[in-house]
């Protein structure tokens, strides 16, 4: 939150609403898992969770940084790409090792 106070007051506006999103989303996404979540999914699911958030800290960090070499939407469909590519390959590196 800090962070999109400080980016609120930049020329990266569109930033703090892509980083007041984030924890919202994973509020609502934990909501959804647990409610009907067993005691046997909850290591395969604190796995996900952990993977989620480093993909999201990666989109969130790739977007601010091409903007400084792109326009802000090139940026966010770019860092979008990489995420995507991301958790693609997470889900199938994660399901190696279960």
């Amino acid at each position: 939150m800090v962070l999109a106070l400080l980016l609120s007051q930049s020329k990266y506006l569109f930033l703090s609403g892509i980083i007041t999103a984030l924890p919202i989303l994973t509020l609502i996404n934990m909501g959804m898992q647990m409610k009907n979540m067993k005691e046997d999914t909850f290591h395969s699911v604190l796995q996900n969770t952990v993977f989620e958030a480093v993909g999201m800290l990666l989109f969130t960090v790739l977007a601010f940084l091409l903007t400084i070499w792109f326009k802000p939407s090139i940026s966010v469909i770019s860092s979008l790409a990489v995420y995507a590519v991301f958790m693609l390959s997470g889900k199938y590196i994660m399901s190696m090792f279960t």
